[in-house]
């Protein structure tokens, strides 16, 4: 039967033939004996009252089975009773066993199947079930009340489709066969019942007392308070005094207490009538509601055999509706389970299991650090860019090669402008584009001051072209040799740069350190994500941090290299700073020859013949000009020449560190090694056993929730099969 929509009306079922309304049924009671109602909510009707309020009877009447009677024995547990329609009469008992129960409990109890054909029996059969479940005889120190379901199948040509569950009836005090801890055990056993939304409530409750001291009726309108799932029950009618008929009355005809679902009246068997077969009951209840103050009440809404099919349709009106999204449920719940379960890993009882288990993490780590290194994010560890946040922010730290160059990039700024120790005044060598250069390089640290950045970095000093010479001066003056003088000092040079490049390493140690954070912080992620919870830690403090401390401690001693070679002599081999040099040079004697040439200018009253005056060059005073900007100050003329030829130098030697603390100590040592110093397949195969213990085995709370979920899983699978093996495609 193809149907595309659950159905939810009185024209949708008439469609159901009876084999179709069994696999429903069927499905339903079939997910309850294999554990489902442990995961998910059951559809399903509950039977639920006080002690004493005519809640057997109604059962008996509904099964015309008689219920044994002795003191409490089926009010001490739940009890889930099928009714189908078969040609051979037969009643067959099992028990599922409560899920909190040992397993070799479980196995033993959940074994218990008894199959009659006699319904003489069915009290011994109760008796053996009982047993079974450990509960004895009451008042032999055995238990009164158990979590355990007795499933009770009974079939015949005459029974409805129909299944319900009977609940242990509402205590409202404890007897001598009782406690209080069983009062309070069966009260949270039938809100629980009650409380799951796929449950239709069947609350009974009695006429002979009054209904706003019935527990049930209270509890229901607690738990369901618009009264959508609750069908109420009205017993023993015929003991209700006459005073208070009209009362009852309007219960029933849900004018009192509304219930959706409304009110069904049921007249159980009197004292003299106990030994009535179930054809005088039906009889004489029939009787009762044609001759007593109730024969008022509408003939849907008293009597057995109207509550059978009032039920039936419900029941099955109830199935239709929330079939679909139990399945869908089970299989949700199926999915999250299986991805816990892979979250744990493959098992691992042993070293070769541990070893590959790590493998396999180690594989799936390389592979991405290699996509990282290499900046290729297509594999969906590294998520969507968050554009709102800054490139090493958190979001966005899962794109390693990007936060680095942004690092990189950062660092060779913070060298530009902060590299220097002082900042000197421009000079009549300087070219236009170094001017430039310096103005936006003050500029821009006036800006990062503003914003607090890098607080710790250091700050360049500012001194005037005249005092940066002074300075050079007297550094000049007490590092003479046996030069002569004028002709400058080549130790000079080494000393000016040592000093001027003093703030190299902390901007450079600064820089990895943030590179090295980076990395930690992204293999940290990584981890977390490859790897179960409880190897997480262990990984870190047992390989990846030895290997990130390994990594950070030979990215210090290259840059402390790197910075040894810069302590030595200067040494360089790059035209560059000849040729910036001899630029130097240029633009200084051109800056000389324009202010002499502006010196010799003359101007001379042009002849009558011509209007004005015209202005000429006078050679002598070019001449003389140039001699005059001759600097004769020996010392002064030497600090000027070791000025210009430290920042020649330092400006070649600058480009030249931030590359090589780029390629050498941040590549070389920190993101290129990382997908072979990171748990890679090669470092887990050479790993000593005793190390993959230590790191991989399973601890026992791990193996008890591997159990658990695996449990789990079998039984959400074998939800998905009753429902694949009773209906195939129908009505889901």
């Amino acid at each position: 039967m193809d149907v595309d929509q659950p159905a939810t009306t009185a024209d949708s079922l008439s469609n159901l033939h009876g084999g179709e309304q069994r696999a429903l049924l069927d499905c339903v009671d079939n997910l309850r004996r294999h554990g489902l109602k442990k995961e998910v909510g059951l559809p399903q009707i509950v039977v639920c009252g006080d002690q004493s309020s005519g809640k057997s009877s109604v059962l008996e009447a509904i099964t015309e089975i008689p219920f044994p009677r002795k003191e409490g024995l089926c009010t001490r547990f739940a009890t889930e009773i099928s009714l189908r329609r078969h040609p051979k009469s037969s009643i067959s008992v099992t028990i599922i066993p409560d899920s909190e129960r040992a397993e070799q409990e479980k196995s033993t109890i959940g074994a218990f199947n008894s199959v009659i054909t006699d319904f003489s029996a069915f009290s011994d059969l109760i008796d053996a079930a009982t047993e079974a479940m450990g509960l004895g005889r009451l008042g032999e120190n055995t238990r009164a009340f158990s979590r355990d379901v007795l499933s009770v199948e009974i079939c015949g040509p005459d029974k409805p489709q129909l299944t319900l569950v009977d609940l242990p009836g509402i205590i409202h005090s404890v007897s001598k066969n009782e406690t209080e801890a069983d009062k309070i055990l069966i009260h949270k056993l039938v809100q629980e019942y009650m409380t799951d939304p796929r449950t239709i409530i069947l609350s009974v409750i009695s006429g002979r007392y009054d209904w706003q001291n019935q527990a049930i009726l209270d509890l229901s309108r607690k738990i369901d308070k618009e009264g959508r799932r609750t069908l109420g029950i009205i017993t023993k009618p015929d003991t209700i005094p006459d005073s208070d008929v009209a009362n009852w009355i309007e219960v029933a005809e849900n004018k009192n207490i509304f219930l959706e679902l409304g009110w069904h009246m049921l007249k159980n068997r009197g004292p003299r009538e106990m030994d009535f077969t179930f054809a005088q009951r039906n009889a004489a209840e029939a009787d009762f509601f044609i001759t007593s103050p109730f024969a008022k009440l509408s003939r849907d809404y008293v009597g057995i055999d109207s509550l059978k099919d009032r039920l039936s349709e419900l029941l099955l009106r109830h199935l239709v509706q929330e079939l679909p999204s139990l399945k869908e449920e089970i299989s949700t719940k199926l999915r999250d389970t299986v991805a816990r379960i892979d979250k744990l890993g493959e098992k691992r009882g042993n070293v070769m299991e541990q070893r590959i288990m790590l493998t396999k993490i180690s594989t799936r780590v390389q592979n991405v650090l290699h996509a990282a290194v290499n900046g290729h994010y297509q594999d969906s560890f590294f998520g969507t860019a968050d554009v709102g946040a800054a490139l090493d922010a958190p979001t966005n730290i899962r794109r390693l090669r990007a936060v680095v160059q942004d690092i990189n990039l950062k660092f060779a700024n913070a060298m530009r402008i902060r590299g220097h120790k002082y900042t000197t005044g421009f000079g009549p060598g300087d070219a236009d584009d170094d001017v430039a250069d310096m103005e936006q390089a003050a500029q821009d640290l006036a800006g990062l001051e503003k914003k607090d950045a890098t607080p710790t970095l250091p700050k360049p000093q500012f001194k005037t072209r005249t005092d940066a010479i002074k300075w050079v001066e007297l550094r000049l003056q007490r590092s003479r040799g046996i030069e002569i003088p004028g002709t400058g000092n080549p130790f000079l040079i080494s000393q000016l740069f040592w000093e001027q490049s003093e703030n190299w390493g902390k901007i450079a140690e600064y820089y990895v350190a943030r590179v090295a954070f980076v990395c930690r912080e992204f293999v940290r992620i990584l981890v977390k994500d490859f790897a179960p919870p409880e190897l997480e830690v262990k990984l870190h403090h047992l390989s990846v941090e030895i290997a990130l401390a390994g990594a950070l401690e030979g990215a210090k001693k290259e840059l402390k290299n790197i910075l040894g070679d810069k302590a030595g002599h200067p040494m360089t081999y790059n035209h560059y700073f000849t040729t910036t040099l001899q630029k130097i040079r240029q633009k200084k004697q051109q800056a000389i020859a324009a202010v002499a040439v502006k010196q010799a200018e003359e101007t001379i009253r042009s002849p009558e013949s011509f209007a004005g005056s015209i202005t000429k060059i006078n050679p002598a005073k070019v001449q003389q000009a140039m001699a005059n900007a001759v600097e004769q100050n020996m010392d002064r003329f030497s600090a000027a020449e070791a000025l210009d030829i430290e920042r020649a130098y330092y400006k070649d030697e600058l480009k030249f560190f931030i590359n090589v603390v780029a390629k050498q100590v941040i590549e070389r040592h920190l993101v290129a090694p990382l997908p072979n110093i990171v748990l890679s397949p090669v470092i887990i195969a050479e790993m000593p056993d005793t190390l993959v213990q230590k790191i991989a085995a399973e601890p026992p709370e791990i193996g008890t929730q591997r159990a658990n979920l695996e449990h789990r899983k079998a039984t959400l699978e074998k939800g998905l099969m009753i429902f694949a093996d009773a209906m195939g495609d129908f009505m889901l």
